[in-house]
């Protein structure tokens, strides 16, 4: 029957059909809607930290998906945080998966990452809804869609203290395999534009969507779109980022064995890449190529999200249109540009073309654009 569902649920080709809101379907009413934030990001990421709040973020997608022995299909990235869906059978697994993801970036990247998980039946007596679609973003790999409100209360919810699971106990860790941070920042070719689209309160899914798909006409029209070349990103050594992984390997060694695996690892994957090696059945120039199908440099999740590489004279037709769209009361948004573009990756295997790497600004990102956005909110 599960199968049966999701089979149900579309999959969208074209981005711009992702305001569509005749391809979204209800979740089932027996589902559960997972949600994550970091408390104090912008903090943070003043301090220079924000590939570790990226990593945060993404490792409550990596942390549940392995609970779930990869059977994880709807879920988001925000930045500083993650939202999915999992159906009833998977609930006690995902609540145990979010509190050892919790309690691994307290000890270990020194954040507070809450968590929480909350029931379709209890969104929908709060008036709102989750509905999804799949876009579809490589032939290898799709990413979920979320519209109807439902996933904007529950992260509201877990914000002002509402819902929020306990952190498990000291030392109990989630799996993390395959979560990684080694590549490095991706230089913009001309600006990395992170921006978030939200409609203002009270106005119809139809007329917001109207709006977003104004905007996604306007910022396609850039020449490169996605920050990632089509060949991949450059290759390099990625000392800067190696202590910040080993908080992610060897689940119960100690620091310095930890470090010395990771070094290993990275220096043998430093050397196939850097000279195209082919190992076994493993190409380093395909993989580097899907790098860049894959990325999730746009999604759509109650509101539209995206970090891309675009021309100023396209930020600021982009910015005319939502500065109209704000004075009429139908949009509030935020933006932010930087030079560069930060990924972190998901992939189990590196054998299977699935793997996922989820983009952000290198200097603020989308953290930045939602304190443009809270800005919008409190002057509306």
């Amino acid at each position: 029957m599960e199968d049966d569902w999701y089979k149900s649920v579309a999959v969208i080709d074209d981005f711009v059909d992702v305001t569509d809101q005749s391809r979204f379907v209800g979740l089932p009413d027996d589902w559960h809607v997972g949600v994550s934030d970091i408390v104090n990001s912008t903090e943070e990421i003043a301090k220079g930290r924000y590939k570790a709040v990226n990593l945060a973020g993404a490792a409550t997608i990596s942390a549940v998906s392995n609970a779930l022995n990869g059977d994880l299909r709807l879920f988001i990235f925000g930045g500083d945080g993650a939202r999915f869906a999992v159906p009833e059978r998977h609930r006690q697994k995902t609540s145990e998966a979010l509190s050892r993801v919790a309690t691994w970036a307290k000890e270990e990247l020194q954040l507070d990452l809450r968590v929480a998980i909350v029931s379709i039946e209890a969104i929908r007596k709060a008036g709102v809804d989750v509905r999804v679609a799949f876009w579809k973003a490589s032939s290898h790999v799709q990413y979920a869609s979320f519209m109807g409100g439902g996933l904007e209360w529950a992260e509201e919810q877990l914000k002002n203290g509402s819902l929020r699971l306990a952190p498990a106990v000291a030392g109990d860790a989630p799996d993390l395999t395959g979560l990684s941070c080694q590549w490095g920042p991706v230089e913009a070719r001309v600006t990395i534009l992170s921006l978030i689209v939200k409609p203002a309160q009270g106005v119809s899914q139809a007329r917001f969507a109207a709006v977003a798909s104004l905007v996604i006409d306007i910022l396609e029209g850039s020449e490169h779109l996605n920050p990632v070349p089509p060949d991949g990103p450059r290759v390099r050594w990625p000392g800067d980022v190696l202590d910040l992984q080993s908080r992610v390997a060897g689940r119960g060694k100690s620091r310095p064995l930890r470090l010395i695996r990771v070094y290993l690892s990275a220096a043998f994957a430093w050397t196939v890449f850097r000279l195209g090696l082919r190992v076994g059945g493993f190409r380093p120039a395909r993989y580097r190529r899907e790098i860049a199908e894959n990325s999730d440099y746009r999604k759509f999740d109650d509101s539209l999200m995206m970090t891309i590489d675009c021309s100023p004279d396209v930020i600021e037709k982009a910015r005319d249109l939502l500065d109209k769209e704000v004075a009429k009361g139908v949009v509030r948004y935020g933006m932010h540009t930087q030079d560069k573009a930060l990924i972190t990756c998901v992939a189990p295997s590196v054998q299977a073309s699935g793997h996922m790497h989820f983009i952000d600004g290198a200097e603020g990102g989308y953290a930045e654009a939602a304190k443009q956005l809270a800005k919008t909110r409190t002057s509306n």
